[in-house]
Formats: structure tokens, sequence, C-alpha cells
């Protein structure tokens, strides 16, 4: 089944070793083999390539026609005009609207569901600055036995860029944030070069130490500890930020800092006091990406940051992700969102396989040509770009 549509899983590997995007093909595949007479789908395409994405909903269609019902829940505007035949439009939780999305356009379906003008990211022409991550011939054996090796991986993050690496879950992404973030070490010191100084073989608090910040993929166990507080959790990365004096932890300057993100982001929280837990995802992610940006960083590693997070929430993180870069910082962005990579970043690569594509400026390549590549038809020309 899995061959059938194009949504690659290995059936002996445990769920809980699985990315967030694996076990949403995996669930995507367990639905189908069920012959659904009524089929719910929640963000399905997140995780698929073009190609892919073209392909489901060609089964999709057929499944219609062969009387299934399809109830499809997306984000995604451009998806919901292209497959469905009627539109519910709901906001904070309350019904709005129906509409026939085939006569309506991406920004007038946008509008209807945010209430307001779609808010719309804005680019800054600024210069690079000098080469603030390096990654040189990078290569890992995973850990997970039905993991994905990394093989000579090798880039250059400028100051002041947003590189974006796209690719379907499970070809080698998460090793190398485990690579990067230093919760996995590298075989040799300059593997991984930060600010010009060799960090491979250095922990996760060293490398923050010289500036990296990094927003994880899972933002509940990863990002934040679901029952501590948001001020406890700006705690643990954030600490270096006058909340620590002789060993000692100032409590009320870890409320203050969180206090800050919460202003600043726009989270809905029951204030600093309140559980990361009680947040919704996307308020949750607004909140460490604040904590993040917070530290002054000088280079930035984000894992999917607007996986399952509604329209308005996503537009404001990718405004600040762009501002960021635009005020000298150098960003990593790791996204199967291909309209996020497009719109944000500077340039793109793909992981595939375990291997890097070379890096393309993201206004000489388009989504059919990112799409081959996720395939691991790249062609295998020097990877490292100036």
């Amino acid at each position: 089944m899995s061959a059938r549509y194009g949504l690659a899983v290995n059936p002996w590997r445990p769920v809980y070793e699985l990315s967030v995007g694996e076990r949403q093909r995996a669930e995507i595949v367990r639905c189908l083999l069920q012959s659904p007479k009524l089929l719910i789908m929640d963000e399905p395409t997140s995780v698929l390539t073009p190609q892919a994405v073209d392909q489901l909903f060609e089964t999709l269609r057929a499944l219609k026609a062969e009387g299934t019902s399809i109830l499809y829940v997306s984000h995604k505007m451009d998806e919901i005009r292209r497959l469905c035949d009627r539109a519910t439009i709901l906001r904070n939780g309350r019904y709005v609207e129906e509409v026939d999305p085939r006569a309506e356009t991406e920004a007038s379906l946008a509008r209807r569901m945010i209430g307001r003008e779609f808010p719309k990211t804005s680019r800054r022409s600024h210069e690079y600055g000098a080469v603030a991550l390096e990654v040189a011939s990078l290569s890992i054996a995973s850990d997970d036995p039905y993991g994905t090796s990394l093989r000579e991986v090798a880039f250059r993050l400028h100051a002041g860029e947003i590189l974006g690496i796209a690719g379907i879950s499970g070809n080698g992404q998460a090793e190398l944030l485990a690579a990067l973030s230093g919760e996995r070490l590298a075989n040799a010191r300059n593997a991984i070069l930060l600010q010009g100084e060799a960090v491979g073989r250095l922990g996760a608090d060293a490398r923050r130490a010289l500036g990296l910040t990094y927003v994880p993929e899972d933002r509940l166990g990863a990002g934040a500890v679901p029952p501590m507080s948001l001020s406890q959790n700006a705690l643990l990365t954030a600490h270096r930020q006058g909340m620590v004096h002789n060993g000692l932890v100032s409590f009320g300057r870890a409320k203050s800092y969180a206090e800050g993100c919460i202003r600043d982001f726009a989270v809905k929280a029951n204030g600093p006091q309140a559980a990361a837990r009680s947040l919704s995802g996307g308020n949750l992610q607004k909140f460490i990406l604040g904590r993040e940006i917070g530290q002054k960083p000088k280079v930035m590693v984000l894992a999917q940051p607007t996986w399952g997070v509604d329209v308005a929430a996503t537009a404001t993180i990718r405004q600040a992700v762009i501002d960021l870069a635009a005020s000298g910082v150098a960003v990593l962005v790791v996204s199967e969102d291909l309209s996020e990579i497009l719109e944000i970043c500077d340039r793109v690569a793909v992981m595939a396989g375990g291997r890097l594509s070379p890096v393309r400026d993201v206004s000489a390549t388009d989504a059919a040509e990112i799409g081959q590549w996720m395939a691991g038809l790249f062609p295998d020309e020097a990877r490292v770009a100036a």
C-alpha cells in the first residue's frame, strides 16, 4: 500500500522512533488499508513531495468516486480549492460560514478564516555577512537501526541568510539536527564550525554559549517540558540571560523573561505560570521561538517551525524568522513545507538518503525541481556553496 501511493514507510520500525512526518505517513497508509467509508484527514500533505501530493489527490478523488466521504482539514488554501467540493470555515473554535472553495481565492478564504486581512511576510534586502556555520564532510552513523546515516554532508551558512533544508522526513534530518544542536557529537572537531570555532566535539550547552539556539521539531518534550510553567521552561535554555547568579536562580527574572516572550510574540497563555502543556501548538511554538530569539543568537536552527500551526501564527513565525535574518543572524530552517521554504529562505538544499543536494538560490529553482530532488534525483556536483 505504501508503494502504491508513494508513501514510504518501514513496516518493522517501532513508531516511537519515527519523526512526526513519518508517523503521519504511517497514519495515512493505515487509513487507506481499511477501505474507509469515511476518511478524516488532518494536514496530510505536510510530509509529501509535490508529486506525491498530486498522487494522493488522485487517490482521494478515486475514493470519492467509489462512494467514500472525505473530511479534509487543512490550512493550505490552495489544497482546499483544488480538492474540496465544500468548505466550512472555523475561527477560534466557532463556525463562521460554508463556501464553495472553487469560487473563492486563497486570499478570500484566509481572510474569512482569521477575520481580517491575511498578514503577508515582508522581505528586506540586505547583505550577507561572514560564514557563521560551516559543515564539512559530516558523516555520522545513525544510532537508530532504522535511522538514516549522514554521508558527507557539507554546506555553509552566512550571517543574515536563511538557508532551507527540504526533504521528506526520515532522510537524515533528525540525525543532522542532533549533530548541529550538540545532542550527537561528530567524529571530528572541525566537521562543524560555529563562528569559526571547531565545535564538532562540543555538547549542546557549549554550543549555546557560543551563540547557537535551536527550536526542535517536537515542541512538547524536546522544546518544552509539558508540566513545567512557561517561566521554568524559559529558564531551561535562556538561563544565561541574567537568570542565574553565583549558582542561584532568580525566578523573578525567569518570570520577566517569560512575560516578555508572551508579550512580544502575542502568545495566548494564562501568564508565565501557565504549564507548557496548557498552550495550543501554535502558541507554544511562538513562545519557544521567542525564548530562543530573546537570547540574541548568532546562529539559529529551526526544525519544522510552523508544523501544525494555524495560518495567523504561521505568518507571525515566518515574519519573525525573516526579521531575525535581516538583523544579521544566520538561520537554518529544516522543513517539509515547500511553500515555507520558498517563501522565507534565500537558498535551499534537499536531504535525501542521508545526503545533501547542491545548494540553490530559491529564485533559481521551483517546487517541481525540489520535489525531484526529494527522491534523491539531484546532480552529483560540488555541494558546498560560497
